[in-house]
């Protein structure tokens, strides 16, 4: 795969499997993290994904320090021997500046039929300020999220979080019928704040025809079909 046609997205895949075949779960785009791993036992990792090391990665990973202790910044393996010439000359100061940082590296070598990641350096015990709601946040919107809807790194694409799940849980049971009070459809779906995300409405997709009865309008059938694939894993 040539670089000039790589997007961060393309590196998602490859550290996926590598984390999963260390019996991690991972889920990507989860508040904002390009990608979560968790393990049974709580472990937590946060990937940050750059097609080049910059500032702003760096600054993106000391960011999700609140957030865990084991945080690394990955990015694409030069792919010519001018990159790689200039990638072993900087790497030696890339290397101190995230072992100061507490942050670790990856390397993602997709030029091969076989993608490989490499870990150059592991995160260093570093204990900043962490931030317990924005941790608790973080989990919690990993646990309840039903499996892996999203890619990591994506840009000026929307999200499927687990409310926005929830909501196609109800446009869902809204479907096959003409309305529905909100107590069946609470029954029917499961989603235990159904009466909130009906009356929020904050996708458009629900429309208020009597006291506590709901019908689904024009826009919740198109965006049902439009997302039919993720739609198909909650149901």
């Amino acid at each position: 795969m040539s670089s000039s046609t790589v997007k961060e997205t393309d590196l998602y895949p490859a550290i996926k499997s590598y984390l999963e075949s260390q019996d991690y779960e991972v889920k990507a785009e989860i508040n904002d993290c390009d990608l979560v791993a968790c393990k049974d036992d709580d472990t937590q990792i946060i990937v940050e994904l750059k097609l080049k090391f910059s500032l702003e990665l760096i600054l993106q990973g000391v960011e999700r320090l609140s957030l865990a202790d084991n945080v690394y910044i990955a990015v694409l393996a030069p792919d010519t021997a001018a990159k790689r010439k200039n990638w072993r000359a900087k790497l030696k100061s890339y290397l101190k500046l995230c072992r100061r940082l507490g942050l670790g590296l990856m390397t993602v070598d997709l030029s091969k039929q076989q993608q490989q990641v490499s870990v150059l350096l592991d995160p260093t015990p570093y204990v900043p300020r962490k931030s317990k709601l924005k941790q608790s946040k973080l989990l919690r919107e990993f646990k309840s999220r039903v499996g892996d809807p999203n890619v990591g790194g994506v840009n000026r694409t929307k999200i499927i979080t687990a409310y926005r799940q929830d909501a196609f849980r109800c446009a869902h049971g809204l479907a096959s019928t003409e309305s529905m009070s909100v107590k069946e459809l609470k029954l029917k779906t499961g989603v235990v704040k159904t009466a909130s995300i009906l009356q929020k409405n904050y996708y458009g997709w629900f429309e208020r025809v009597a006291r506590g009865v709901y019908s689904l309008t024009a826009l919740g059938r198109t965006d049902l079909e439009a997302n039919n694939e993720a739609v198909r894993l909650l149901v």
